[in-house]
Formats: structure tokens, sequence, C-alpha cells
């Protein structure tokens, strides 16, 4: 019975570990992998956790990059019904590559973050530098009023998802760069998450 039972423990501790890293490979040979760009590390995760000595930032499990701590200049549009603050925390995750003033090497060396010199180019930003006007709004309040006020919004199904298949994630009830895309998933490309087949995912929220 002992050797049965330890036989079930192993099999299922062997099947969860294997999901564990199906899960977290997903990014090996995508846009997020930047092991093999020999900057200072070979290591697939590095360049964003750490398991020891992690900085402390909000939103962030075991982070190992530097965050921009940047005020930026926010989106405006004439036909924008929200109110955009500065972006939440899991954003600002992503801007601390995509905005161009942290180097994606910008990692930490013995607990301390080193100066990395390797930027985001041009096509690869979101807006450029501090500036986040050109690009989708962020950080906004996506709800029942706002989709009222604009009259070309879906509203989102709950405080917790845009879409009924709680696909598209909202965080404090507000969109930010996580609801559309999925950091360690490309299987739609652009580490979306999900497809947009004739627009499919845009129309979650918009109607036209």
């Amino acid at each position: 019975m002992q050797k049965k039972l330890l036989s079930i423990v192993a099999s299922v501790s062997l099947s969860v570990g294997a999901a564990s890293i199906h899960a977290a490979g997903t990014i090996s040979g995508t846009p997020h992998d930047l092991s093999g760009k020999g900057w200072g590390t070979t290591e697939l995760c590095k360049y964003c956790h750490t398991p020891h000595q992690a900085q402390n930032v909000s939103g962030a499990p075991l982070w190992n990059h530097q965050s921009t701590a940047v005020n930026y200049t926010l989106y405006s549009s004439l036909t924008f019904k929200g109110s955009v603050a500065q972006p939440g925390p899991q954003s600002k995750l992503c801007l601390s590559c995509h905005d161009g003033t942290v180097a994606s090497d910008s990692f930490a060396n013995g607990g301390v973050i080193q100066a990395g010199t390797h930027f985001m180019t041009t096509s690869n930003l979101v807006g450029g530098s501090a500036y986040l006007g050109s690009d989708h709004p962020i950080s906004f309040a996506y709800n029942s009023a706002l989709a009222t006020a604009d009259g070309h919004l879906n509203p989102p199904a709950s405080a917790n998802f845009a879409d009924a298949g709680s696909q598209l994630p909202l965080y404090s009830s507000q969109l930010e760069c996580a609801t559309c895309h999925a950091v360690h998933d490309n299987t739609y490309g652009k580490f979306l998450r999900m497809a947009n087949t004739g627009s499919a995912m845009c129309r979650t929220c918009h109607t036209q």
C-alpha cells in the first residue's frame, strides 16, 4: 500500500511539474526570449525574475528588472470619454522595457540593479519614451458608465473581465496592457490573449 501511494504521489508530482515547465516555457523562441542575445546571461527567465534578492515591485513576483518611475504624458483624444491615469503597476512592468527609458538588460546582479545598455528599438516602443498619447489608452476604468457615455463600446462582462469567456482580465476594473497581452504566451502572436481573426478581440469591447 505504501509503495502504491508513493507511486501515485510521484506520478502527480511529475505531471504538475511538466505542466508548470510547459507553461513557463512558452516564451522560448518568442520576442520575449532574450536568452540568446549575449547581454550578460543565457538564462531565459532572469531578465524579469529571480529566486533570490528580488526587487520589491507591486504586482511583480520575484521581480529582477529595473522598473520605470516616469510620469507619462497621457493618452488624449477628442473621442475618448474615459479618464486616463498614470499607468497601473501591471502596465509599468511592461513599460519598464517598452517605453525605451530602461534597458532590457537592467537586471539585478547580486541584488543590485545593473545599468543595461540594450534598449528597445523604435518599432517596439509603446508611444515612445515618456509619451503614451498615440497608442490605445491604458489605465482607465472600463465599466458600463464608460460604455454608455461612449456609445460604441460593449459593457464589460464583470468588474474582473472584459469578456464573458474570462480571457481579458481587468485590474481593479481598469484596462491595462495585460488586459490584451499575455507576457508568457505568444500563441496568437503579439502576445495577444485571444485570437484576433476578424478583429474578434477588438470587438469584445468595440461595437465598430
